[in-house]
């Protein structure tokens, strides 16, 4: 597989199947954006972290390639054969949620990101999550999205905010309320 292709020296790229875009299109910021926070996921992947944490990162990364195939799709494409995402994916954000809120202290306002470098990996890509969240719904206004794709970068970003929170637990870091001066 060649790196270079030379063919979007332009400014355009290929959407799976074939039909080109200008690289500041909707679909591309999207994918694009995705793509951004599968690496941020990497680096929190790379810190000291337990095993079951790993694991459950691997598997996001996973759906973060599904929901990029997805996204790099041109809507009713039926050529191309794209993974899925399944309601399942997001049950399994779910459950691991309901398991690590299980031991963390209950919250009484907002926390100031930050306490550890890896408590503060977790909340740059729960913002960059959101941020995903925020061009997927955008390009739904124009084309036609899986709202799976949304409802997954939803729930997505709910897991790294309590991510940070476990491992701000795990670490013995201090998590700093946000006290709002009135």
């Amino acid at each position: 597989m060649k790196i270079y292709t030379k063919t979007g020296d332009k400014g355009q790229t290929s959407l799976f199947g074939g039909k080109r875009v200008p690289k500041h299109h909707n679909r591309i910021e999207a994918y694009g954006t995705v793509d951004e926070l599968n690496s941020y996921i990497g680096l929190i992947r790379d810190q000291e972290i337990d095993k079951q944490t790993f694991d459950v990162l691997i598997e996001i990364q996973d759906r973060l390639f599904t929901l990029g195939s997805i996204l790099a799709t041109e809507p009713g494409n039926n050529k191309v054969k794209v993974p899925q995402l399944k309601e399942s994916d997001i049950e399994f954000l779910e459950n691991e949620i309901d398991k690590m809120n299980e031991t963390l202290p209950e919250m009484r306002s907002f926390v100031l990101p930050g306490g550890h470098t890896t408590v503060s990996y977790c909340h740059i890509s729960r913002c960059v999550c959101r941020r995903a969240e925020r061009l997927v719904i955008l390009l739904s206004e124009e084309e036609e999205v899986n709202e799976l794709v949304f409802k997954y970068l939803n729930r997505l970003s709910d897991y790294l905010f309590v991510l940070s929170r476990k491992i701000t637990q795990d670490l013995g870091a201090n998590e700093i309320p946000w006290v709002a001066r009135m």
